[in-house]
């Protein structure tokens, strides 16, 4: 079974590693770690003479590196807990909804699995919901992990 687990560093992508790590998957299964960031459109401002040269190029090296710590995070959650699981990771430029649907359908994913942060009402409607887009438009089954609030 290939499972993609797409993580963002958030409590809600923690559980979803927890979940992938705590399951008997069959023999042979493998997992695919995965977190996307969208790099920074550079976008012609007056104010922007007033930014160091290489702010964007900034911006995005950080958004990479809380990706590849999302991922990282992520690795040893499922690791620890079933380490005889085949375990890849990838960081992804590019918005994340399309990115997790792209690579489930060039790797063949049989699952996607990634956390809901339970955004309502505006907050959801600005944001988007890339759970919901994912379990709407994948080619494969999706599991959401919603975080038991106490």
């Amino acid at each position: 079974m290939k499972i993609l687990l797409a993580v963002d560093g958030s409590s809600c992508s923690e559980a979803a590693a927890r979940s992938v790590a705590q399951r008997p998957w069959p023999p042979g299964s493998r997992v695919l770690i995965l977190s996307a960031y969208e790099g920074v459109m550079i976008m012609p401002i007056p104010e922007a003479g007033a930014l160091p040269p290489d702010f964007w190029k900034q911006i995005t090296a950080q958004a990479r590196e809380r990706a590849a710590a999302a991922v990282s995070q992520a690795e040893k959650i499922v690791r620890d807990a079933s380490p005889t699981l085949s375990i890849d990771t990838r960081v992804v430029e590019g918005y994340p909804k399309q990115a997790i649907l792209n690579e489930a359908e060039q790797w063949s994913a049989d699952l996607i699995v990634l956390g809901s942060h339970g955004h309502r009402g505006l907050t959801r409607l600005w944001l988007g919901s890339v759970s919901q887009s994912v379990a709407v438009h994948a080619n494969c089954s999706v599991e959401i992990v919603r975080e038991r609030t106490p």
